[in-house]
């Protein structure tokens, strides 16, 4: 029997809410600290307020204070034109910072470059200064349209935020700038005017893919008068989307120089380990960095937060922590009541709906107004529904906003005083950038970083030394997967045809490739060059965000209103039939989820429970890339099939988690080609660390759950990027052997780099399981909140053995990385 941990998509990420019926502290409301226009708390004062109550102290674990920081001024680049410099002095800019000005001479200079500075440090303004003053030497030319600018963002919110902000500086810069959006949500009759006339277009990796891309004919005026690509938050392209995307900017390049433009490459980063480097490998040419940020910073706390046990018990008796869900709900409602505007960061689209609904239903006990002010924001809301919380966020209309990472990036929340982030968002990167939104406008800033019943979560917020004396990650993404490359190849030959000339340009897999794909009848080759033969768009072969296939619409039977999406690969698990799914407040039950369409048909209703799916998973070695040995144990690299099939769903009581039932599901297998790390043990070390037969399956189970849960402090990865299949006898190995593997096709890097990390990062599973003080294992250590098997069986004791004695020969050395 295989005991598998899935990837995302696969099992929803929010547990049900095990909390006790909760005497909430909105006693606060009758000593909250002054709301007055102006009068703003501080960070260590809101934090001694929501640490008082019954047992509340406790719950902070640690607390950071990172103290003021100085800035240091230059002067502008002479080429940037006195218009621009003039514009920024009108917007309170007397002078740049230190780290915007050398970014700007890098890019007058047609150097590409990565500024990779803290949150609140002025990206924005480091490249939008020499761009703004280009187009407008570009406007001046007395033929065609001058020079152009081309700006891309992960998402839609940032680039309407950038848009506003690009108006509100280029104002008095006349028609010179011509910015526009152009994205899903641009209406039709607008697209036209943007591709005759704007120098300065916003959008994203999926419209330049699917829209711009392909139509190059009609975009050839702007491309070839480009001269810069601003990518923004560009340390967020990594795993399978970051591959996608650099190639992406492949087919630019290479359809820029066609109309005979090379433009230069300005990127903006949350602080990263080697920037230049993940920035060349996004773009493909050289990238230089800048790095020190010389920006000013108010004082940040930056608490750790840890939920208390409650009464209950969950699967297999174990001990149960109030959950990071209702334990935010708690303190998004108690700094609403003190006035302190926040933003609660929350892993999945659910959690956020539930996180926002606690909160209005909390705050309508202590004062009517406060229910309105509070909200949730997520990916899947129709573009008006967007448009109008990013409003009300910035007029101040709302207090409080329960969100995914869809607001995380760069999006200008000015006077926010907090953030609460509902679990550890899977890499100290996203960690400081979320962290960040606060305290834009330089005053003090809160932070708190609520645990979940996780492995990973509970071993961070009692080893602060991990979040707070340890760099950043690298970015790790990889171009050449053939699953990702081989679609992007087509793409190209049916923008322009695939020559030898371009074989360089796309990477060394492709020479190997393009015979594969003439195999397949997908490009054809005629004389020297690649023609795509279909007559089908050839962009529409891949989804570039890796979520397989066209999402799901979330639609109403009754009325038959579209309520929202859901990715395809999280149809399987989250809209099933008889699924519970939450959209702004309100609860619906699935009545039919209709796979060849894309349609899940829904009606509202109040159940009492949630839905929680189970599966089975399967998974077979096809190659194995590299293996080395630690002693008579084996570390093994290479490529796996993994087969997954959803088979029933269990409902559970909203408040306890009691399973009420379970009920049998009808859907398809799903198959998946990727790449994994696996280790094996043999009979003789399984004598050596006393691990009986009987209690085989439950180490191997143990071990598997708890490195996945530990792998994001080694790859900049979360554990729904990655799954985990243990076997206590595997048909290919004919061995005890546990996987890891990567959940997206080909695989994304993070398997690669837990190989290569291997004895740290089975050193941390071990300390992890032995420091937890449960005594046969919980959701802090060994249990998952997506284990396909129900968290059975697992046994801890067993687990804390064997690591230690695979790890007892592990080589002092890693193995090189290619």
């Amino acid at each position: 029997m295989a005991f598998n941990h899935l990837p995302a998509g696969v099992h929803d990420a929010l547990s049900p809410l095990s909390v006790r019926p909760v005497t909430h502290s909105v006693s606060m409301a009758h000593n909250q600290l002054p709301r007055q226009a102006g009068i703003r708390p501080s960070p260590r004062a809101v934090l001694d307020r929501l640490g008082t109550g019954a047992g509340r102290g406790a719950r902070i674990t640690h607390t950071e204070h990172l103290p003021p920081r100085l800035g240091s001024h230059a002067d502008w680049p002479s080429p940037i034109r006195p218009e621009v410099i003039d514009a920024v002095r009108a917007a309170g800019i007397e002078r740049p910072w230190t780290h915007q000005a050398r970014t700007a001479a890098h890019a007058l200079r047609g150097e590409s470059v990565v500024v990779a500075t803290g949150t609140a440090s002025g990206k924005s303004l480091a490249y939008l200064a020499p761009v703004l003053s280009t187009l407008l030497d570009g406007s001046e030319e007395p033929s065609g349209r001058g020079t152009t600018a081309l700006y891309l963002s992960p998402t839609k919110a940032l680039a309407a935020d950038q848009r506003r902000a690009v108006a509100d500086l280029t104002a008095p810069l006349g028609a010179g700038v011509r910015a526009a959006v152009y994205d899903g949500d641009t209406p039709v009759e607008e697209r036209e005017w943007v591709r005759q006339y704007a120098n300065y277009v916003l959008t994203n990796p999926d419209m330049l893919h699917r829209g711009i891309l392909p139509g190059h004919p009609r975009w050839s005026s702007f491309l070839r008068a480009l001269r810069y690509v601003v990518i923004d938050e560009c340390h967020t392209y990594r795993g399978v989307f970051g591959s996608h995307v650099a190639q992406v900017l492949r087919r630019l390049r290479r359809v820029c120089a066609r109309y005979g433009s090379s433009p230069v490459f300005l990127l903006a980063s949350a602080t990263s380990a080697d920037p230049a480097v993940a920035a060349t490998r996004l773009t493909g040419v050289p990238v230089a960095a800048i790095t020190e940020d010389s920006s000013p910073r108010g004082e940040v706390v930056f608490a750790l937060w840890e939920p208390p046990l409650t009464e209950l018990h969950g699967e297999q008796g174990a001990p149960v922590r109030r959950t990071a869900t209702a334990e935010s709900a708690d303190l998004l409602t108690d700094l609403a009541v003190q006035g302190v505007r926040t933003v609660t960061f929350v892993r999945s689209r659910r959690g956020a709906e539930l996180i926002a609904l606690i909160a209005q239903e909390r705050l309508a006990e202590v004062d009517r107004s406060l229910p309105d002010r509070v909200a949730a924001y997520r990916g899947g809301y129709l573009p008006e529904e967007r448009r109008a919380l990013e409003r009300a966020l910035h007029s101040g209309d709302l207090l409080g906003l329960a969100a995914t990472t869809a607001l995380e990036l760069g999006m200008d929340i000015a006077g926010l005083d907090a953030v609460v982030l509902a679990g550890y968002p899977g890499t100290r990167a996203s960690l400081w950038q979320q962290a960040g939104r606060a305290g834009r406008t330089g005053q003090g800033a809160l932070a708190i970083l609520v645990a979940r019943d996780d492995p990973l979560d509970t071993y961070l917020v009692h080893h602060p030394d991990a979040l707070f004396r340890q760099p950043v990650e690298s970015t790790v993404l990889d171009p050449d997967n053939p699953y990702v490359l081989a679609p992007h190849l087509c793409a190209a030959a049916a923008e322009l045809p695939l020559t030898e000339a371009d074989l360089d340009l796309f990477g060394p897999a492709t020479e190997e490739l393009l015979p594969q794909l003439e195999q397949r009848k997908l490009l054809r080759r005629r004389a020297t060059a690649w023609h795509w033969t279909r007559r089908e768009r050839a962009a529409d072969l891949t989804d570039i965000r890796g979520e397989g296939g066209s999402p799901v619409q979330v639609v109403e039977a009754a009325t038959g209103r579209l309520l929202g999406t859901v990715d395809a690969s999280a149809a399987h698990t989250t809209v099933h039939e008889g699924a519970v799914h939450l959209h702004q407040g309100r609860s619906y039950i699935v009545r039919q989820l209709d796979l060849e369409d894309s349609v899940a048909l829904v009606e509202e209703a109040s159940p009492p429970y949630s839905t929680t799916a189970r599966d089975t998973t399967a998974i077979s070695i096809l190659e194995t890339t590299t293996e080395i040995p630690w002693g008579d144990a084996r570390l093994c690299f290479g490529s796996v099939e993994v087969t997954n099939q959803v088979v029933s769903f269990l409902r559970r009581k909203l408040i306890s988690g009691e399973v009420l039932g379970e009920t049998k599901l009808d859907l398809p297998p799903r198959t998946l080609r990727t790449r994994a790390v696996w280790w094996t043990v043999t009979e003789d070390q399984l004598e050596d660390a006393r691990v009986h037969p009987q209690a085989l399956g439950g180490a191997l189970h143990a071990a598997e759950h708890a490195s996945i849960g530990i792998l994001p402090l080694f790859a900049t990865c979360d554990r729904w990027d990655i799954g985990g299949v243990s076997v206590p006898l595997h048909p290919d190995t004919l061995l005890p052997t546990v996987f890891v593997y990567d959940g997206h096709p080909g695989g994304a890097g993070f398997a690669e780099r837990a190989f290569h990390t291997a004895a740290r990062w089975l050193t941390a599973t071990r300390e992890a399981i032995a420091a937890c003080e449960c005594e046969a294992g919980c959701p802090s250590c060994i249990q998952s909140p997506k284990c396909g098997n129900g968290n059975d069986p697992l046994d801890k004791r067993a687990a804390i053995r064997l690591l230690t004695t695979l790890l007892a020969k592990a080589p002092d050395q890693p193995p090189a990385e290619g």
